[in-house]
């Protein structure tokens, strides 16, 4: 098993920054990506930005592409997820995850762990 909890949501402005950050617990040397997800009221849950564990390539979604960084430090089990020039379009509760294969990058069923979630909220 794998335990992910996640930090750093809040209340931020339309142009400010906020940082994410996931700790990952448990069996960690099964895993092979982590990525995060966010998913709005009324809306399904969509990729945001992932790496492979063992790469330095990383994909983000086209929306958050050039203002969001994803990063992570292996020593640690971390990941986390640095986000500029927030929109209001940016909010959403966003999800630290976990994948144990190596296909499925951007699909939310192809991961086998998930945090509880952190609220972000851009106010216009």
């Amino acid at each position: 098993q794998v335990q992910l909890v996640e930090s750093g949501g809040g209340l931020v402005q339309a142009g400010g920054s906020l940082r994410l950050s996931c700790a990952a617990s448990g069996r960690t040397a099964s895993i092979i990506a982590m990525a995060w997800f966010r998913q709005a009221p009324g809306k399904e849950r969509e990729f945001v930005a992932g790496s492979m564990w063992s790469s330095s390539g990383t994909i983000y979604a086209d929306s958050v592409k050039g203002r969001f960084t994803f990063s992570r430090d292996n020593a640690q089990n971390m990941a986390s997820l640095q986000m500029n020039s927030l929109k209001a379009e940016d909010t959403a509760v966003y999800y630290c995850a976990a994948r144990l294969s190596t296909i499925g990058a951007m699909r939310a069923e192809a991961y086998n762990y998930w945090g509880q979630g952190t609220q972000v909220t851009v106010s216009s």
